[in-house]
């Protein structure tokens, strides 16, 4: 019986070796595909515009400070893309990703002719994208404004209270990490933070009078936090027109000389693997040849970044992500 059992944990011990370099070897593989694909698939790492095309470059969702993103863009402003235009749908994000994202497009603006058009919202965050442009479109119903700076934080202290928790803290002043969130907001820390606000929607008006070319009773209609129909901000002067990519790309040729019938190109500013075909398919069946089926059928369905990022994730979730179609 002793021998059998020694014999049945060396088997064990052998399959978990050999189930670890089967995963060591179709991660080698994989990575060697990857690095593959970026080296030698034309515009994989986002640095592809041909000279014959007009660059569509994609903003959507909240805007966060991004390096990846901002080294994009100075690409574009040296490859040979006839001109750019950028399509927007976000709600906006932080003040100092805003910035960023507006410092980046009013350089690539410098080197090529560039159009915004507003999808569906250009809030906040979004419309100081947006007026990086000379020039906005909009649709009719796409909503654009929300001109102002919130800082929200949530406040515990009286939950706290009742369920009889109290958080110390020794700080050098009063003012340091205010506000917490675990006690009543000072009125110093209130203070503070009030000028923190005001002072960056001075800077946010400022930026969109220039901008625009608005005087101050222009301005004052615009300010007060409020979203504005496309029809609506054609008349406050928020957009310039109302239209959609044709109506940009023809103010490109009409306003800017850029060559007419060029066709329009996606230039992605964050690529994933998963927008490789070819890669995806050769990652599924390395894996299946090395007998780890079911990963391979996690990136068939959904791509090699995508089955990462569900296997890198830890902690309890509440998460539904259909499978794709065939």
């Amino acid at each position: 019986m002793s021998l059998d059992s020694d014999i049945i944990v060396d088997r064990r011990r052998i399959r978990r070796k050999l189930t670890f370099w089967r995963v060591l070897a179709a991660l080698i593989a994989i990575a060697a595909i990857a690095g593959f694909a970026l080296v030698a698939t034309p515009g994989a790492r986002g640095t592809f515009a041909s000279a014959g095309s007009i660059a569509r470059v994609q903003i959507e969702g909240l805007i966060r400070s991004d390096s990846d993103r901002t080294q994009a863009l100075e690409r574009l402003e040296n490859s040979q893309a006839a001109g750019v235009i950028v399509h927007i749908n976000s709600p906006g994000g932080t003040t100092a990703g805003s910035e960023q994202l507006y410092d980046s497009l009013v350089r690539l603006k410098a080197k090529k002719p560039l159009v915004v058009v507003v999808e569906g919202l250009a809030a906040s965050g979004g419309y100081i994208t947006a007026i990086a442009s000379d020039h906005i479109i909009a649709q009719q119903s796409s909503l654009v404004g929300s001109i102002g700076v919130l800082f929200q934080f949530p406040n515990v202290s009286e939950l706290l209270k009742t369920v009889g928790v109290k958080v110390e803290e020794v700080k050098s002043t009063p003012l340091k990490a205010a506000p917490n969130g675990f006690e009543p907001t000072s009125p110093e820390a209130r203070a503070a933070l009030d000028a923190l606000v005001k002072d960056s929607y001075a800077w946010f008006k400022g930026l969109v009078k220039e901008r625009r070319g608005m005087d101050d009773t222009q301005l004052e209609k615009v300010v007060d936090g409020r979203v504005f129909t496309g029809r609506q901000a054609i008349d406050l002067k928020l957009i310039d027109q109302i239209g959609d990519e044709k109506t940009a790309v023809t103010w490109l040729v009409e306003q800017k000389g850029v060559k007419k019938g060029l066709s329009v190109r996606d230039y992605k500013l964050q690529p994933r693997f998963s927008d490789l075909p070819f890669l995806k398919t050769a990652a599924a069946v390395t894996l299946e040849a090395l007998g780890l089926g079911s990963i391979a059928h996690q990136i068939g369905q959904t791509g090699v970044a995508q089955a990462v990022d569900r296997l890198g994730m830890d902690g309890m979730l509440a998460l539904w992500q259909p499978a794709a179609s065939n």
